[in-house]
Parts: structure tokens; C-alpha cells; sequence
């Protein structure tokens, strides 16, 4: 391995770790708060805990690997860049190819590694950490019963339902009601209410104590008189205060290490899900035979013998039922209609069945490749984080952060819903569990290539000339002024009052001015120096500022307005009310206050052009209104105008 494979491999596997491990802890964090109530109060013991975590880890691996390959590719990658690290390399003969050649095999041994590890270590860690969870969730003590709702209380015939509860210890319950099963196990024999309860058991206890108080006892009557039984009756009784014990030695007798399953398709490995879905298979082949016989049987008509006989070679073309009589035709619509009914209704049970167990086999499907996805996507996420770091040229948290988090929330939301389409059927499983490595591929590419030969990140010019020109937007200078950077003030003064004289165009003079007030001097300094400029300028200046600064804040606001309304229908689809709730009234309030600024800079504008007297240069109205829903276009070409505007009223406020 040569010197500079091991620095940039050296350099990589630092921040790779460290972000692995920040994420991680980030991500469990969010695991224990999500199953914060299934641990909370069930007097576990540590020991349990730490294996609840210590299983949940594994399943982790496909949200955290992504992501810190992309972030990190960013940071290192971007790091080089901005400390002119790939500029040495470059200046020696080596390429960005080249750089990340050594980089790239550890990406795809990773890349093996991690299908191994979702082929053999996420199973094993679904398995236990769903026959933990089944354990842990036997364990319910009274603490834990929710209130407006019935709690079942396992290993009992007992469901309890309270109106609220409180006290120090939650112990007092109002509005108490309690269905005991009867021996069937089914039905609600006996039924009891009470104003209050409380549940006076001691902590160690494995009885339940609950003192009811103030209520009434209803108990159903069982008769062997049929129309006694069809009254339904019952006996009630009241009283003032009413113990019940529940015994919660069963439901406190659990072993967390029991497996009561052992056959998810998360559980499984490859083998194990190709013999799934081949068994899934026939069995669905099966089911639709069984269901076309069926149909098939239950198509037959009745057979209805004719007195009269016809012809064996005769032809008949009119309506079938005008050779039958009128008892005939009766006796045929009627048995095509029970026939119909009949098939209706067959199809219509076997339908739900269907779905389901289609889905079943399309989560199996989706399983077995999501095995193999999910290596050929940290690769391809690698090719997506190296070249964009060294695009954008950027290294640390910051914008690395926020771009790294913008790609994979993209990455993993069309993973989401292309995977959730297809469980239903509506998408092809197969395709659905590679459909965001896939959207991922050509970004690479694209990247790639630009960071390569050495582009920008996006080349927007041959998409927004024709707008330009539709627009009357002038175009930008495109000659290159930095050697101006090198010039002294006084020579910069100079360049500004004698730029024919120096040989230099004359938005040459603009670029000085500008680099003069960069460095600090103000326009009265340079009246003082001798430098002849329009105090209207200076009115201008500060307009066109005012434009600038709410225009940034109107992009920012629409940025964040866009990007909450679609984590809004995100969450919605997902199931998230509240989290759907709340994104939906920040992003009203961001395009509210969006639709402000955007106002503000608009009279910004006008004001401005007003001001340098070129009135009819005002902001196209069309791009006005396309502006409002596609704001991003109005910032890009408005802000090329008013700049290219002021630059030519500074050009004419020099004497």
C-alpha cells in the first residue's frame, strides 16, 4: 500500500468510526425513547435491558452504515478539497480516480461484509429482540393500566376499564368497569361498575388488590327455557365497597429467553427465505386452482330435458332463450342467478385471503433482496459522498451535515414508499427493494464525472439562456477580474478614473470599486481620495442591499415551508398524526412569512428601480407570478438583475 492510499484510508477510517459511533448512539436513543413504555415500570432487570439494546443494534445497521459512508465520504473528501489537499495531488499527476481507487476496495469488502452481516446477524437480532419484546409485554403491572380503554389482564379472565386515575402512585381510579369472562373464555358473564377503585396491592405482591366502591354487580342468568334465555337475563346487585384479588403469578412467571417464533421474514436468511417463498409460491398456485375448481363446479346449469325434439344439424342464431318455453327460461335465469350470487360470494371471501397472503410473499421477496440492496448501496453512496465533497470542497459538520441528511432522507423515503407500494402488490417487489440504490446509481455517475474533470456541481447554462433572453435579463460578464485583487488602492483609483487609458474595459471599474469598498474604504474616503462618484449610487447601494437581504430570508422561509409540507405527507402516509400535524402548521407559518418577504423585496425592487429612474425595468410580471409557488426561480433571475442593474447605475454615477 503506498504512502498516500494509507493517509486518505487512515484519514477515512477516523471519521468513518467516529460518525459510526455518534449515529449509533443518536439511534439508540431514539430505539429506548420509542420503546420507552414497553421497558418503563416493569421492574426489569438491567441485565434485560441491556439485551433489549444489545438486539435492537444490529437492526440499526441498515439506517446508520448509509449514512455515515455518505457523511463521512463528504467530510473527508470535502476536507481535502477545501485545504488544497487534492489541488497537490492534481498538481502531480493524480487524478480523483486515482485517489479514491484505494478507498474503493475497502468500500466494496464493506459492502461484502455487510451482506453477511444482514444475511446472518440482523435475523438472529429480529428473532430475539421480537420474542424479547413478547416476554417483556406479558409483564403489566397494574401501574401500566391505561386509562380510557379495557386492559386485559393476562393470564385472567378480567379486562378493567377506569375513566382516570391519580394519586402518588396513580392508585385511585374513577369511574371503574370490569367485564369477567365466563367459562367459555368468551363471552362477558359478569359485568361490574363503580364510581371509584383503588388498587391497594404491595409492591412485591404478586396479587392484584382492587377495592371497589360504590357500584353495582351484574351477573348474566343462564336457563335451560328457551324463551327465558331470548330475554337475556341477569342479576344486579349493589354495593358499598367490593374487594377482588386477581392472582399475577402466571403473568409475572416469564422467561425471556422463550422463542414462541421463530419464522418472520426478518428472521430468516437467504436459504431460509428461498424456501419460503418457493413454499409461499406453490401454496398461492395451489389456492388458485382450488378456487377455479370451485368456480368451475359451481358453474354448471341445471340440465332441462325438452319434449320435443330437434334437428342434430340444425343451425340456430337468435336469442338462446327464445328455443326454451317460459317455464324453462324461468328455471335457467334463476339457476344463472344463484350461480352468480354463489361465485360472488366465494370470490369475495377469497379475496381478502388472497391479499394477505400475497403481501406475506412480497415481504418475503422484499427481504431476500433488501439483503443484497443494501451492500451495492453503501458502495454507491460512497461514489455519491467522495465526488460531492470534492465539489463542494467543504470539510467538517456543517454543510457536509446538511447535505449528507438531505441525501439520505431522499435515499431512504423513496426506499420507504417504493417498499410499502409494493407490499400491497401496486409496485414489483423486486424492483421496489432496489428502486433507491437505483435512483442513487446515476447521481453517482453525474458526480463522479464532474468531480473528475473538474467542474462545478451544476452547469445551469444551457437551461436558464432561454429564460434569460425571454426575461431581458442581461448576461453575466463572463471576463475574469481577480487579477485585480493584486492591485494597490491607489492603483485601483487609478484603474477607475483612467481605465481607457490603461487599456481595460469598463466594467473593469465596478470590479475595483468593489474590491476597494471590500478592503474597507468607505465612498466618502474615496470622494476624499479623489475618486468622483454619485451620491445617488450610495442610495442605490443600500436599496438594492435591502432587496438582498429579504430576498436570502424569503428563500430560506420557502426552503423550509417546501420541505416541512413534504415531510408533512411523509408522516401522513406513515402514519404519524402528530408528527403530520405539526409539520403542516410549521410549514403554513414558514410560506406565510415567506409570502412577506417575498412581498417586501418585490416593493424592494420597485423602490430600486424607481430610484435609478428605469422604471420599465421593473421585474417582469410574469416571473412575479410564477415566483410565488416556484420561488426559487424568481431568486435566481431577480437577483441577476438587480445586481446587473446596479452595476450599470454605479458605471453611470462615475464622472
Amino acid at each position: 500500500m503506498k504512502i498516500l492510499d494509507r493517509y486518505i484510508l487512515t484519514t477515512y477510517l477516523k471519521t468513518f468510526f467516529s460518525v459510526f459511533i455518534i449515529l449509533m448512539l443518536i439511534f439508540v436513543l431514539q430505539t429506548i425513547w420509542l420503546y420507552i413504555r414497553e421497558l418503563s415500570g416493569k421492574d426489569l432487570d438491567i441485565v434485560v435491558i441491556f439485551k433489549f439494546l444489545f438486539y435492537f443494534m444490529p437492526k440499526l445497521i441498515p439506517l446508520v452504515l448509509p449514512l455515515t459512508i455518505l457523511l463521512a465520504s463528504i467530510m473527508v473528501f470535502g476536507s481535502f478539497a477545501e485545504n488544497y489537499e487534492f489541488a497537490a495531488m492534481k498538481s502531480t499527476g493524480i487524478s480523483l480516480q486515482r485517489a479514491m481507487s484505494g478507498l474503493s476496495i475497502f468500500i466494496v469488502i464493506l459492502g461484502i461484509v455487510t451482506f453477511f452481516f444482514s444475511n446472518n446477524v440482523i435475523p438472529w437480532a429480529e428473532l430475539n429482540s421480537f420474542n424479547l419484546r413478547t416476554n417483556i409485554a406479558k409483564l403489566k403491572p397494574a401501574m401500566l393500566l391505561a386509562k380510557g380503554q379495557f386492559n386485559e389482564v393476562e393470564g385472567t379472565s378480567y379486562n378493567i376499564k377506569f375513566e382516570d386515575k391519580h394519586g402518588d402512585r396513580d392508585q385511585y381510579l374513577d369511574n371503574v368497569t370490569i367485564h369477567v369472562k365466563g367459562s367459555d373464555g368468551r363471552t362477558n358473564a359478569t359485568t361490574i361498575k363503580s364510581k371509584s377503585g383503588e388498587l391497594a396491592n404491595e409492591k412485591d405482591s404478586n396479587v392484584l388488590k382492587l377495592i371497589l366502591l360504590d357500584g353495582n354487580y351484574y351477573t348474566d342468568v343462564s336457563t335451560n327455557n328457551i324463551k327465558s334465555r331470548n330475554k337475556k337475563p341477569f342479576a344486579k346487585s349493589s354495593f358499598e365497597k367490593y374487594i377482588i384479588n386477581i392472582d399475577l403469578s402466571q403473568m409475572n412467571n416469564v422467561d425471556f429467553d422463550e422463542q414462541s417464533q421463530t419464522d418472520k421474514y426478518n428472521m430468516l436468511d437467504v436459504v431460509g427465505l428461498h424456501k419460503t417463498i418457493d413454499s409461499l409460491s406453490k401454496k398461492e398456485i395451489t389456492s388458485h386452482e382450488i378456487l377455479s375448481k370451485n368456480l368451475f363446479q359451481r358453474s354448471n346449469v341445471i340440465a332441462i330435458k325438452r319434449k320435443e325434439k330437434k334437428v342434430a344439424d340444425s343451425t340456430y342464431l337468435g336469442p338462446i332463450l327464445d328455443i326454451f318455453n317460459t317455464k324453462e327460461k324461468y328455471e335457467l335465469v334463476d339457476a344463472s342467478l344463484k350461480t352468480v350470487t354463489s361465485s360472488k360470494q366465494v370470490i369475495k371471501t377469497n379475496e381478502a385471503t388472497r391479499k394477505s397472503s400475497k403481501e406475506w410473499l412480497n415481504k418475503h421477496i422484499i427481504s431476500l433482496h433488501e439483503k443484497f440492496a443494501l451492500g451495492f448501496a453503501c458502495i454507491i453512496l460512497f461514489f455519491v459522498g467522495a465526488p460531492l465533497g470534492a465539489l463542494i470542497r467543504k470539510g467538517g459538520i456543517g454543510l457536509p451535515m446538511v447535505i449528507a441528511i438531505i441525501l439520505f432522507l431522499t435515499y431512504h423515503f423513496i426506499g420507504i414508499f417504493a417498499t410499502n407500494s409494493a407490499k400491497n402488490g401496486s409496485f414489483n417487489p423486486i424492483l421496489a427493494s432496489w428502486f433507491s440504490t437505483l435512483v442513487m446509481l446515476p447521481l453517482g455517475i453525474f458526480l463522479t464525472r464532474r468531480a473528475t474533470a473538474d467542474k462545478g456541481l451544476f452547469d445551469f447554462d444551457g437551461l436558464i439562456e432561454p429564460i434569460k433572453k425571454m426575461l431581458n435579463i442581461k448576461e453575466k460578464d463572463s471576463i475574469d477580474y481577480k487579477f485585480l485583487s493584486s492591485y494597490k488602492n491607489d492603483e485601483l483609483i487609478d484603474v477607475i478614473n483612467n481605465y481607457e487609458t490603461l487599456g481595460h474595459l469598463e466594467d473593469s471599474r465596478y470590479e475595483a470599486l468593489k474590491i476597494l469598498n471590500e478592503r474597507g474604504l468607505t465612498k466618502k474616503q474615496l470622494r476624499d481620495e479623489g475618486l468622483e462618484i454619485n451620491t445617488i449610487y450610495d442610495d442605490s447601494e443600500r436599496i438594492a442591499k435591502d432587496y438582498k437581504d429579504h430576498a436570502k430570508l424569503a428563500i430560506v422561509l420557502y426552503s423550509i415551508g417546501v420541505v416541512l409540507l413534504i415531510l408533512h405527507f411523509v408522516f401522513k402516509n406513515n402514519k404519524m398524526p402528530s408528527l403530520a400535524s405539526a409539520s403542516i402548521q410549521l410549514s403554513m407559518t414558514s410560506l406565510l412569512l415567506y409570502l412577506v418577504y417575498y412581498v417586501k423585496s418585490l416593493i424592494n425592487a420597485s423602490k430600486f428601480y424607481k430610484h435609478i429612474n428605469k422604471k420599465e425595468k421593473r421585474p417582469n410580471p410574469i416571473l412575479i407570478i410564477i415566483g410565488i409557488p416556484l420561488y426559487f426561480i424568481a431568486y435566481l433571475f431577480l437577483g441577476d438583475k438587480v445586481k446587473e442593474d446596479l452595476k450599470q447605475n454605479c458605471l453611470e454615477s462615475l464622472k
